[in-house]
């Protein structure tokens, strides 16, 4: 039997700690499903069309991961593409509450649909979506911290006349 998981997230943008988590999950899976949960309440720096094709470039290289987008419940969709896991990672401790709370619902919505969390790598334990959106916006170098395309995409955002502030 296939080992499938799906990886949700909002991946806006995507980052070297997402591709860090795909990269060790495919050691325990054979397909990640890296989803991009739609949250209609929250507010996007990039639409999902530009946040997929940042993902399909940024993870090209691997064997076994497929690309998504879900508006509903996370356990549904594991459920439709026939995934058994929800993968997610942690950078800190700040991370678990919220991660055990979404991994006890979903648990309590279907006891089938097992989460697993991965440990960012250390050098990814300070990195998230939102810090380096912040950094980019005001020309911090998040060049080490992204891959290519989400810096290239990043620098046309907020500096689209090459300025770095």
């Amino acid at each position: 039997m296939k080992r499938i998981a799906i990886y949700p997230g909002s991946f806006d943008p995507v980052t070297n700690g997402h591709i860090d988590i795909v990269q060790r999950g495919l050691q325990l899976f054979d397909t990640i499903i890296v989803t991009i949960l739609v949250n209609p309440g929250k507010k996007s720096l990039f639409p999902v069309p530009k946040r997929m094709a940042m993902l399909r470039e940024s993870l090209s290289s691997l064997a076994g991961v497929e690309f998504d987008s879900y508006d509903g419940l996370l356990v549904d969709y594991a459920k439709q593409r026939g995934a058994t896991a929800v993968l997610r990672g942690m950078r800190a401790v700040s991370d678990f509450e919220y991660e055990f709370q979404m991994a006890l619902m979903n648990r309590k919505l279907d006891r089938d649909i097992q989460t697993v969390f991965l440990m960012t790598g250390l050098r990814w334990i300070f990195t998230s979506s939102s810090i380096i959106k912040e950094a980019a916006q005001f020309g911090g170098d998040i060049e080490d911290m992204v891959p290519p395309v989400v810096y290239r995409e990043l620098k046309k955002k907020f500096h689209p006349t090459g300025s770095s502030a």
